[in-house]
This record gives structure tokens, C-alpha cells and sequence, in this order.
């Protein structure tokens, strides 16, 4: 099997199986939105859901992700499997050792810490309170999802994708069995999702081991600091924890923000970005995560005209999905929230707002997904510094335009200054890494693109026609569901008819894999 059919069935994997678990996630939202709506308490719980996240962020997804999968790939395939078993025991018990301090560091801190991402909550009684209390109970959080990494990393570079990806899903039915069963057992009822997320991060963690030893790999504690490769490894953690750490700042730094401007802001960024994020989750962070261990592999032997096939395979990926995605975003922001989320304490003024932050984070789908292919090309050639420079002026830019912005837009000027940070960060990568390795080869690419968005257009005119017979205002009917329902078919398949009808070749690969993939299955 080539690389790219590797590329695109790991891909279609993780995307499965992230889809599974964005589903839940969907339905955790949807919980939530429902008991807490969007006010006070659902405040402060995502503001304290920030800290572990953005820690998670730091030490776990990226950071690790990218020291460690490059390096672990590389003694594997140059010094075998007995001494990439031993690289992982390392990893591990420096990891656990590293992520008890910080858990308990961050119990300790979280007051100042709070404070320090939410000073626009102590202008309302209880509230600032409120988060640091929740902040605590989820700090745990991070030990569990930091060490999840680690397998994770592991697993994909045997290959395995899909119970990593999956474990999302016990994470979001253990929040939503918490709420739904427990909220009315406590004083406040919102600490009823904050112990969902530590018992989420605990079977998270747990399901993996299995799977571990059905490829011989045992976990154990091993303690030899001056070992090399483990050097090497949290060498090049450092300006990658760097690097993820401006890129978290971002989101702190919208919340910070947000926290300035009237209740419930914090919770319409939150809901729009959960949206945003879904096709995100599906299939650009599996992209990603599949096309790394390629290029490592690549990169190990030298083969630097393979990484750019792989690149620009990967793009063109990313183009086709990410386009006609933000597009169906922005039509369909209503809708959306008006059929999933209108309910309980979310009235249809919610769904407006939060429609309007939707819609101002979607165009950034297309140059996230740039960022996220281009971002793992850089680890795979053990360069994680370049990536910390272009976050910190990505940081400014976010910075200039949500201070330019929040006053007149309000919260949805927030969310089109993380959409315009993100083009800045998506060109400058593509700069950097062109003077780095040479010319890319991707103005193949800009006829893709045109292509794609002519698709998109007639896509988007589609989708509005079914879209007026809808009564968005009325919530949840059967009828409107329906409306909606075959306005995102129609969308689908308009697309595909066009997009084959002006010859998008990649668009033939991945069905003809898809189909021969279901053919082997049958």
C-alpha cells in the first residue's frame, strides 16, 4: 500500500472514530446547554475547564505529541523493538512524575490562576468563587489525559488508531451520566460535570492498556535520567511546549476577554467553538495525527521528497474537507443550534448569539487545517522551534484584533480575531517551511481550491433554498429537523456532483479507497 492510501485509511479511522465521539460530545453540549444554559454557572465551569485543558494542551497533544512520536519512531526503525520498549518506560515514568507535581502545583495555585483568566467574573457575587472551586476538582484531569497521550503516541506508531480516537467517547458519557444523574445531589449543580471529567479521564486512560499488550507492550517504572534519547526527546518538548503554550494563550486571552463583556459571552464562544470544532476534531486533527508517524518514517530514512508528497497529499485533503465544511457552517449556524440546543434553560436569543460567534469562527476552518498539516511537517524534521516563533506573532495578532474588535462586535469579534490570527499563522508556516525544505510544489493546489469553492457556491445556494422553509424561532420540530436534515443532504451531494463534474481527482482517490476498503470488508 502506498503512503497516501496509508495516509488517507488511518485518517478515515481516526475520523470515525473521532466522529463517534464527537456525536457524544454533541450530546454533552446538548446537556449541558440544557441544565445550565448559558449564565452563571456554565461560566465558570468552562472558564475552569481552561486551565486543565490548556494544561492538557501543553504536556499532552502537542507538545509530547511532537518530541515523542518522531523520536520513538526513529529507535524503533534504527534500534529495534526492545529499545523502543524501553524509550516508552522512560517517557512514562518522567511523565507521571512530571504530571503529579504539576496536578498538585495547579490545586494549590488555582486562586491566582483563576483570577488571572477570569477578572471579569469578580464584578458578580459567587462567581469567581464558583470557578475556582470547579477548577480544583478538574485539575486531576490532566495527569490522566497527559499519560493517555503517551500511549496514544505509542499506539499510532504501531499503527493502532482507533481506541486512542474513541476514548473521547467515555469521557463525554461520563459528563453527561454526571449531570444528568447527579446534578440535583449537589449545592451547586454544575460540580456534578467537574467529577464527570475526572472519572471521563480515568477510564480514558485505563482503556488503553489493554490494547498495549496486545502488542506486547508492558508498563513499568524505569529511572535513567541521563539516558540520551530521553534528553533528546524533552529537548525537544521544550520549545514545543513553548509553542502550544502561545497557541493556548490565544483561547486564555479570549476568554479574558469575553470575561469583560455581558453574562453568557464566555458561553456563546464556547458553544461556537464546540461547533467549529466538530468537523475539526473528525477529520483535521486525524489527518494530522495520521500523517505524522509518514513523515517520521519518511524523514528517519531521508526521504524529503516523500515528506512533500505526503505535505501536499494532505492539503489537498484538507482543501476539499475544510471548505465546503466552513461554508455549511456559516449557512446552517442557526439551524443548527436552534434543532440541537433550544431547550430547557437555551432560548432562541442563545441560539442567535451563539449562531453569530459560529459563524465567525468558520471561515478559519480552511487555515487551521493548513496549521495542523503543516505544524506536524516541521516535528517530523525534528524542528520544533520555528513553530514556537510563528506562535508568538500569531499571539499578537490575536491579541490586536480582539482588542480592535470586542468593542464593537462584541463576542463575535473575538471569535473573527482567532479566525484572522489563524490565517497569519497558516502563511507564515507555509513561508517558513518553503525556505526551510525547498520549494512545496502546491500551486497545484490553487486550481484544486477553485475548484472547491465553485462546488461550495453552488453548495451554499442549495443549502439556503431548503434552509426558508424552516421556522428556526419555534426550536425543535419535526419538520424544521427534517428542512434541515435535507438541506445538509442536498449540500453533500450538490458538492460531490460538482466537484466531480470539474474533475477534482482527489475526490476519486479517497471513494475508490473508500470503496475498496468496504469491498475487502463484504
Amino acid at each position: 500500500m502506498s503512503e497516501q492510501k496509508k495516509i488517507t485509511l488511518a485518517a478515515g479511522i481516526l475520523s470515525l472514530a473521532t466522529l463517534i465521539s464527537r456525536f457524544a460530545g454533541l450530546a454533552r453540549d446538548m446537556v449541558i446547554a440544557t441544565l445550565f444554559g448559558a449564565g452563571f454557572g456554565s461560566d465558570a465551569f468552562f472558564m475552569a475547564f481552561t486551565l486543565p485543558n490548556l494544561l492538557r494542551r501543553f504536556f499532552a497533544e502537542g507538545s509530547l505529541t511532537a518530541a515523542f512520536v518522531p523520536t520513538f519512531s526513529q529507535v524503533r526503525e534504527q534500534q529495534g523493538e526492545d529499545a523502543a520498549r524501553r524509550i516508552m518506560v522512560l517517557c512514562w515514568s518522567l511523565l507521571a512524575v512530571v504530571m503529579v507535581m504539576v496536578t498538585m502545583l495547579g490545586i494549590v495555585l488555582a486562586p491566582g490562576l483563576v483570577q488571572m483568566i477570569a477578572h471579569g467574573f469578580g464584578d458578580i457575587a459567587g462567581k469567581l468563587e464558583l470557578t475556582v472551586a470547579l477548577t480544583r476538582i478538574m485539575f486531576p484531569y490532566i495527569f490522566f489525559v497527559s499519560l493517555l497521550a503517551l500511549l496514544t503516541g505509542v499506539l499510532n506508531v504501531y499503527g493502532h488508531y482507533f481506541v486512542p480516537a474513541i476514548s473521547p467517547l467515555v469521557l463525554n458519557l461520563a459528563m453527561i451520566g454526571s449531570a444528568l444523574l447527579f446534578h440535583q445531589n449537589f449545592a451547586v449543580p454544575v460540580e456534578a460535570l467537574a467529577w464527570g471529567v475526572i472519572v471521563g479521564g480515568m477510564l480514558q486512560l485505563f482503556m488503553t492498556l489493554p490494547v498495549l499488550r496486545r502488542y506486547g507492550l508492558r508498563l513499568g517504572w524505569q529511572w535513567d535520567w541521563r539516558d540520551s534519547t530521553l534528553r533528546r526527546i524533552v529537548l525537544l518538548m521544550v520549545p514545543g511546549i513553548a509553542g502550544v503554550a502561545i497557541y493556548q494563550i490565544n483561547v486564555v486571552v479570549t476568554r479574558l476577554l469575553s470575561s469583560f463583556l455581558e453574562q453568557g459571552s464566555v458561553s456563546y464562544l464556547y458553544y461556537g467553538q464546540r461547533l467549529f470544532e466538530f468537523p475539526q476534531g473528525i477529520f483535521i486533527v486525524s489527518l494530522a495525527q495520521a500523517v505524522l508517524p509518514t513523515m517520521s518514517r519518511q524523514a528517519a530514512s531521508g526521504q524529503l521528497d516523500e515528506v512533500k508528497d505526503s505535505l501536499r497529499y494532505a492539503l489537498s485533503l484538507i482543501v476539499l474537507v475544510t471548505l465546503p465544511a466552513g461554508t455549511g457552517l456559516i449557512v446552517c449556524a442557526e439551524p443548527i443550534f436552534s434543532q440541537l440546543f433550544m431547550q430547557g434553560a437555551f432560548g432562541f436569543s442563545e441560539v442567535q448569539q451563539t449562531a453569530r460567534a459560529l459563524a465567525a469562527y468558520a471561515p478559519g476552518l480552511l487555515f487551521v487545517g493548513v496549521s495542523r498539516v503543516i505544524v506536524p511537517t516541521f516535528y517530523a524534521l525534528q524542528d520544533t522551534r520555528t513553530p514556537v516563533w510563528i506562535s508568538f506573532w500569531t499571539l499578537l495578532a490575536n491579541v490586536v484584533f480582539g482588542l480592535l474588535l470586542m468593542g464593537p462586535f462584541q463576542h463575535v469579534g473575538l471569535a473573527a480575531a482567532l479566525t484572522l490570527s489563524s490565517v497569519v499563522n497558516s502563511v507564515v508556516l507555509l513561508v517558513m517551511l518553503r525556505r526551510k525544505i525547498g520549494c512545496l510544489g502546491i500551486r497545484s493546489l490553487a486550481l484544486t481550491t477553485v475548484k472547491a469553492l465553485l462546488a461550495c457556491g453552488v453548495m451554499a445556494l442549495v443549502v439556503v433554498q431548503v434552509l426558508q422553509f424552516g421556522q428556526w424561532s419555534a426550536g425543535f420540530t419535526l419538520l424544521n429537523a427534517l428542512i434541515l436534515f435535507a438541506a445538509v443532504s442536498g449540500g453533500v451531494v450538490s458538492y460531490l456532483v460538482v466537484g466531480r463534474a470539474v474533475r477534482i481527482s482527489e475526490l476519486k482517490e479517497v471513494q475508490a479507497l473508500v470503496l475498496r476498503k468496504l469491498r475487502r470488508r463484504r
